[in-house]
């Protein structure tokens, strides 16, 4: 998340929002504050700040004196970020893809981390399923994301919005939105609205199943033909007389089972194998 105006980088050049890289800087103070007495950050978290961009939020999350890992694609906002905060020993910048970034290279000291984040719309997706990788690893997320996203991820059974991003964050994660953020906090106004979310890994899943990955599987294949119902959406995976022995009505579509259904068709299918 960052600040509003075109920031002089250390090398005397002013930094304008790449398109490329999905840059909507955030510049309503009033926002910054909200996010930032919403995170509360002490000087016991162990926090990772994802695109810090011009660093609005970092300024203040640095001065919580928490240790602060930040990981910006952006090489020159990156080697800004370097020399703006080469004075804070709690302070590490990494000039790196998230997508491709192991939590498990930061020194965790056996400490859950928190994680803060402007996510770029374009890429918001894979972001939350690969962190979600190391949920166990983690305390809680906040992040800055397209209205929609966070309207799909707290979607329940029946609900237009929901479909893989509900059930598998629903699965590691509590989601609740906190607030919504119009275009105009940001420059440049991005064309959709946005919302803060806080998602918190269950200390105990609460429906878990054997095989996460045959989960995952049975989610994606319903949903890349949600029109279907599960006997033919799922019918790759599981016999429609297997799905009848669940006591699962085959003739539903993908958006009418609960987790607790998906976890009981992976478990068969798991079982099968």
């Amino acid at each position: 998340m960052a600040h509003s105006k075109a920031v002089t980088l250390s090398t005397g050049t002013a930094h304008q929002a790449r398109k490329r890289f999905g840059q909507n800087f955030l510049h309503d103070q009033q926002v910054i504050d909200r996010i930032i007495n919403e995170i509360a950050p002490t000087s016991c978290d162990h926090l990772l700040e994802i695109g810090p961009g011009q660093g609005a939020l970092t300024k203040q999350l640095a001065r919580s004196g928490a240790r602060l890992d930040c990981v910006e694609l952006d090489r020159d906002l990156a080697e800004h970020l370097k020399h703006q905060y080469r004075d804070f020993e709690n302070v590490h910048i990494h000039q790196h893809d998230i997508l491709k970034f192991d939590l498990n290279d930061l020194d965790l000291s056996n400490k859950r981390i928190r994680i803060i984040g402007n996510l770029p719309y374009n890429i918001s997706t894979p972001v939350l399923f690969h962190l979600l990788k190391y949920y166990e690893k983690i305390e809680d997320m906040s992040f800055m994301l397209q209205l929609e996203v966070v309207e799909r991820m707290s979607a329940s059974v029946g609900d237009k919005n929901y479909g893989r991003l509900s059930l598998m964050l629903q699965y590691f994660c509590q989601a609740e939105k906190l607030f919504n953020v119009p275009p105009q906090a940001f420059i440049p106004q991005p064309k959709v609205n946005s919302a803060i979310v806080r998602l918190t890994p269950h200390c105990k899943l609460p429906v878990p199943a054997k095989d996460v990955d045959c989960l995952k599987l049975v989610v994606r294949t319903a949903f890349n033909q949600r029109r279907k119902t599960l006997k033919n959406s799922l019918k790759t995976l599981i016999s429609g007389s297997e799905l009848g022995d669940l006591a699962i009505d085959m003739k539903l579509r993908p958006e009418n089972l609960s987790l607790t259904d998906y976890v009981k068709i992976s478990d068969a299918i798991s079982e099968s194998k």
